[in-house]
């Protein structure tokens, strides 16, 4: 059977929900992904991985489902390069929270939002605490690759974690889209490579600044290593580390 949501019949999901299973929810981005990537990419790679980890958390007995992904983001910072589309903040919380509610309302309590675009990492985090106290519900959030940062450290080559554009997605995008990736633009997918913490993505000292000021290609990182080996090794590492977790009960123990 499908985990998908999409793909399954109200009795179906009535079923899951008396079953108390995890619904992994993908919020993610439609933007600009540099000279040889799809606007899909946040898009995609989110919607793979938690359909990984939930097929991963069935299999170990853990009924779980994914609700189809919210494909707009906060990606005002990828709009001046074009192809790009964006919320407001207040307007993506609404949305995110009626989200929920319909989860909620299906029957569903269990509820992991599922991120894959940076650029809503902070708004996502502060907005679990009015989720939670407005669904009166365990809402909880997480990034897809966060649990798995040490594995794609060992995988990577030029760099530790998911850039943009870069090593990571692109490697990603060649395992689950290859006709995705225009493969003959792969020599002009470059552009700062942060060194560590405090960097381009991740400032100590922070100003706000679009991508057209960090990036003439849109890209951070160097996707010019990419592989659609590593790019298998990346999705699996992000959905066994993250369905490892659920099936131990977290975060709702």
């Amino acid at each position: 059977m499908s985990v998908m949501w999409d793909e399954l019949t109200a009795a179906t999901l009535n079923a899951q929900a008396a079953a108390d299973a995890i619904v992994l929810l993908p919020v993610a981005s439609t933007e600009q992904h540099g000279p040889h990537l799809a606007t899909g990419v946040d898009v995609i790679l989110c919607r793979e991985v938690c359909r990984r980890t939930a097929e991963r958390l069935v299999a170990k007995g853990t009924p779980a489902v994914v609700a189809p992904t919210l494909w707009p983001g906060l990606a005002e910072h990828h709009v001046p390069l074009g192809g790009s589309f964006t919320l407001s903040l207040a307007t993506w919380h609404r949305v995110v929270e009626e989200l929920c509610r319909s989860i909620i309302r299906a029957g569903f309590r269990k509820i992991l939002i599922v991120n894959g675009h940076g650029g809503n990492m902070s708004a996502l985090n502060a907005l679990t605490v009015d989720l939670t106290l407005a669904l009166n519900a365990p809402i909880a959030t997480t990034t897809y690759f966060a649990s798995a940062e040490a594995a794609y450290g060992e995988i990577l080559e030029d760099q530790r974690s998911v850039l943009h554009a870069c090593e990571a997605e692109t490697s990603m995008m060649l395992a689950v889209r290859p006709d995705l990736v225009d493969t003959a633009k792969l020599p002009e997918a470059i552009g700062p490579v942060p060194s560590g913490a405090g960097s381009v993505l991740a400032p100590s000292l922070h100003r706000w600044k679009s991508f057209k000021e960090i990036t003439t290609t849109g890209v951070v990182g160097d996707a010019r290593r990419a592989t659609a080996a590593k790019g298998e090794r990346l999705l699996d590492a992000a959905a066994e580390a993250l369905a490892e977790r659920l099936a131990k009960g977290e975060p709702w123990a």
